[in-house]
């Protein structure tokens, strides 16, 4: 069925208010590769009730044409849980469906590709979380979301870029292990009185980032604003006008509206918020994600036809790990 899928009149029609919104980030000429599988994606969720879930790094087709919910992983964590559909589609990477299934035990979350991956989840094991408690025995452990359901499951509490120090605060000690993001972790140090025992994960998007490049890209634009995610390297942060999630560099530009921003993370990100906002000129230092891109609009609607693949976690796992994502989703950060 998918060789069939053709750009028609029909689909143009359909899909015309669709791209009106995207005009400015996906050129016309690539508009008929896209516009078929756009309007059967949206009339196959109505068929099968069910949502797409995006993250902020998806591609401006996924992400603006066929997404019910989009945002940032504790957006994602929190929206999963309300709506109503019996499918799940995430359009993300592996660990983020994983949430979405602890979140919905009883609905089919599926995950277009299941190469879709994480350096930051791959960094880590639960053998590795349950080595780190003997070594610092009593200290709790703050767990990045950007980890699998088995290391959710040796954790005490999970969190996002954007809660972390909350979540750190929230629990009252002077000590926590935090885990993977070491990167993430020397942000929050900086931020919180908590000593911090970091892990040496990194994101293989963001560690690309150099303090040299942003400075160079200072020196070619004037009036250039510089706002950068906190996984990204320390010297990098530094150099930035303002650090946070990708959630909150996304109202920072809304609030803010810079003449110019360089976003410093994922590429796609600058594409879906200039998609919105038109009178800031977006630099784009282009870094992608390999594991996002995995997320196409073709395996979007081939997971919507098959049903498959289902993501699927070990009943006495998943009871564990979830218990950690949801002491983060009520503590209210």
């Amino acid at each position: 069925m998918l060789a069939n899928l053709e750009y028609s009149a029909e689909v143009a029609r359909d899909t015309a208010a669709l791209y009106e919104r995207v005009k400015t980030v996906i050129p016309d000429i690539e508009w008929p590769l896209h516009a078929p599988y756009v309007a059967a994606i949206n009339a196959l969720k109505k068929q099968r009730n069910a949502v797409v879930l995006a993250h902020n790094y998806q591609t401006p087709e996924i992400f603006h044409c066929v997404a019910d919910i989009c945002g940032d992983s504790l957006a994602l964590a929190k929206r999963a849980v309300e709506t109503d559909a019996e499918i799940i589609v995430l359009a993300g990477v592996h660990f983020m469906a994983e949430t979405a299934k602890l979140l919905n035990p009883d609905k089919i979350v599926l995950i277009p590709d299941e190469r879709a991956g994480c350096s930051l989840a791959e960094s880590i094991t639960a053998t590795d979380v349950r080595q780190l408690r003997q070594q610092h025995p009593g200290v709790p452990v703050v767990t990045y979301v950007n980890t699998s359901a088995e290391v959710k499951a040796e954790s005490d509490i999970c969190c996002t870029s954007g809660n972390a120090v909350d979540i750190v605060e929230s629990l009252g000690v002077e000590k926590v292990i935090f885990i993977p993001d070491e990167y993430l972790a020397a942000y929050i140090a900086q931020q919180t009185e908590v000593e911090i025992i970091s892990w040496q994960g990194r994101c293989e998007v963001h560690e690309r980032f150099t303090a040299d490049e942003l400075e160079q890209y200072r020196q070619n634009y004037d009036q250039l604003t510089i706002i950068a995610h906190p996984e990204c390297p320390p010297d990098v942060l530094r150099v930035a006008d303002f650090v946070g999630s990708t959630a909150q560099m996304q109202n920072y530009v809304q609030t803010e509206r810079p003449i110019r921003v360089l976003m410093v993370t994922e590429c796609s990100m600058s594409d879906n918020v200039a998609a919105d906002i038109h009178d800031v000129e977006f630099i784009r230092p282009c870094n992608l994600c390999p594991h996002m891109k995995r997320i196409t609009l073709a395996n979007i609607y081939e997971a919507l036809e098959t049903l498959e693949p289902r993501v699927e976690i070990e009943a006495s796992v998943a009871k564990r790990a979830r218990i950690a994502v949801e002491r983060m989703l009520s503590a209210g950060s």
